[in-house]
């Protein structure tokens, strides 16, 4: 084990920065000696003698004048431990951190308060300590949140009505470091009518995100995320053409991941020309495409259930199917979203227990061949309007996310209720969500312990299987696997087992469930407001079948 010994230097007593470094050094691996404050010269060198060190740390955050004489004394009494290959880092302010760097290659790596957390990880790891190409930055998404642990990966949603204005954006955010994968926002024609230029409506141009219209831009879009820390591509599946567009996205964008739903998309939200059976197998046959290539594949799912005010429970349930189909059709990594907040007037607690409920009940899935990556975000529906409000609901959900310990955070840009996020809106919310995660592995205190959370999250894996009994229920003999079949989840939905408010004169769902937040929960209700549970609600379909 390598030993780093760091203190400051001097008459400076500033620590906390040289603490950070240190606990950082740890996770990397390094025994690290503290000094603590104002540590003379002589002493900071004994120290690096006595220990037998392989990296000596050096802060000073007072007057850069009387650092730079400070600084220049230490190298010329510190000349011999560097001739022996003792390697030295300094961390100070911008003007301090000036003055070292003219000490010339003294200091092999200068810490000025900019670098990101996982750029000193990095260092501290042996890795690069200038990443300057894109073989420095994993380009797959598994390797990529291997190789930021234990950070999550960052992503956000971004397109904007014009393709220069998105390329301009998409290439101040990848020099700025901003995310690791960018999420790309296509308008509503990209989504629906790519391949049919004679369905498109030019008065609806950039319509909901950039108006993509050829491969090339979307190899455009792919160059201008070259820069920086090259962050990854990735967009919707589409509402039509799904296996073309796959194809496209692989071969312009390099997809980080496929997303895609299991009931939405379609004529049910009028999103698409597929009735809600036909989508459904359209779905999956996009998901083991991607699966027959070693692509991961999220169902962004469950939030569409919650976002219509359906109880927690068809929440769960949905979140639990779309895994299960994902496996079954042959996809090897499968990230899980978990979007809190949805719907809005949900309390933490109970948001909480139900995304470990999702993840209790979908972890006997996992084997050697299926492997499941949290991704958590905060709800599109939670977002208040005031500007210092919602920047605060940003830091505030995803601290709590961090509960989970997820290894993508999908960041919903404050600006969620307002407009569409600018490049510098999207860098705005990296900065407070990496603030946020940071706090939280420093020592988040484990909030999942909560008894009241676990009582909630063992009822909810009780009623799913009761919901999951009532699907089973509506197939013959002749029907092999009853949840991941076509015609079987779309009568679930058509008879009301899965269901939510807000499909109410809808074709494809009754929408006749009521719902109402009781104690911070989502819970289905009677006529009187009274909450039923689901051997109630669904007591049709529980009967033995003849």
């Amino acid at each position: 084990m390598k030993t780093i010994v760091a203190g400051a230097l001097g008459e400076c007593v500033h620590v906390a920065g040289v603490i950070n470094f240190l606990r950082l050094a740890e996770l990397a691996g390094w025994r690290t000696v503290f000094l603590g404050p104002a540590v003379p010269i002589e002493g900071l060198i004994e120290a690096a003698v006595r220990e037998k060190a392989d990296l000596v740390g050096v802060s000073y955050r007072l007057t850069p004048e009387t650092g730079e004489r400070l600084l220049a004394e230490f190298a010329e009494a510190a000349a011999d431990l560097h001739e022996q290959g003792v390697r030295f880092a300094f961390g100070g302010t911008p003007p301090v951190s000036r003055k070292a760097e003219a000490l010339g290659d003294f200091f092999e790596k200068i810490l000025d308060g900019t670098q990101s957390r996982e750029e000193i990880l990095a260092y501290l790891r042996g890795e690069k300590h200038q990443c300057q190409g894109e073989s420095d930055f994993p380009q797959e998404t598994i390797k990529r949140i291997r190789w930021k642990h234990p950070y999550p990966l960052l992503r956000h949603h971004f397109g904007l009505p014009t393709m220069q204005a998105t390329l301009n954006g998409i290439r101040e955010i990848a020099e700025a470091k901003a995310l690791d994968v960018i999420s790309l926002g296509i308008d509503q024609d990209a989504q629906a009518n790519f391949f049919h230029p004679e369905r498109q409506n030019p008065r609806s141009t950039g319509a909901g995100g950039v108006p993509v219209r050829s491969a090339e831009d979307y190899r455009l879009l792919y160059e201008a995320t070259r820069a920086g820390n090259f962050p990854l591509l990735r967009t919707y599946s589409g509402t039509d053409d799904f296996l073309r567009l796959a194809e496209m996205y692989v071969e312009t964008i390099n997809i980080a991941w496929c997303a895609i739903p299991l009931f939405w998309f379609n004529r049910m939200d009028g999103r698409g020309p597929h009735g809600l059976e036909d989508s459904v197998r359209e779905h999956q046959k996009v998901m083991a495409w991607y699966g027959q290539r070693g692509i991961p594949v999220e169902l962004n799912e469950p939030h569409h259930w919650g976002m219509r005010d359906a109880p927690d429970v068809v929440y769960v349930i949905s979140a639990y199917l779309s895994a299960y189909n994902a496996k079954a059709f042959g996809v090897r990594d499968y990230i899980a979203q978990l979007m809190f907040n949805s719907p809005p007037f949900v309390s933490d607690g109970m948001d909480l227990a139900k995304m470990l409920a999702i993840l209790e009940i979908i972890a006997p899935l996992e084997d050697e061949n299926f492997h499941i990556w949290r991704q958590t975000r905060t709800g599109l529906l939670s977002y208040p309007l005031e500007d210092n409000a919602a920047r605060a609901h940003l830091a505030t959900s995803i601290y709590l996310q961090m509960a989970l310990r997820p290894h993508i955070v999908h960041v919903v840009g404050h600006t969620e209720a307002d407009h569409a996020a600018t490049a510098g809106d999207v860098i705005a919310a990296s900065l407070a969500a990496r603030r946020s995660i940071e706090n939280a592995l420093a020592g988040q205190p484990d909030m999942t312990v909560d008894p009241k959370i676990q009582a909630r999250k063992k009822h909810l894996i009780d009623q799913v299987q009761i919901t999951l009994q009532a699907i089973r229920n509506l197939a013959g003999k002749s029907v092999g696997d009853s949840l991941t079949s076509p015609a079987i989840l779309a009568k679930a939905v058509k008879l009301g087992i899965l269901d939510a408010p807000q499909l109410k004169n809808n074709p494809f769902a009754p929408g006749a469930i009521r719902t109402r937040v009781v104690d911070g929960a989502c819970e289905a209700v009677d006529e009187n407001g009274n909450i039923i549970s689901e051997q109630e609600r669904l007591k049709g379909f529980l009967r033995s079948r003849k």
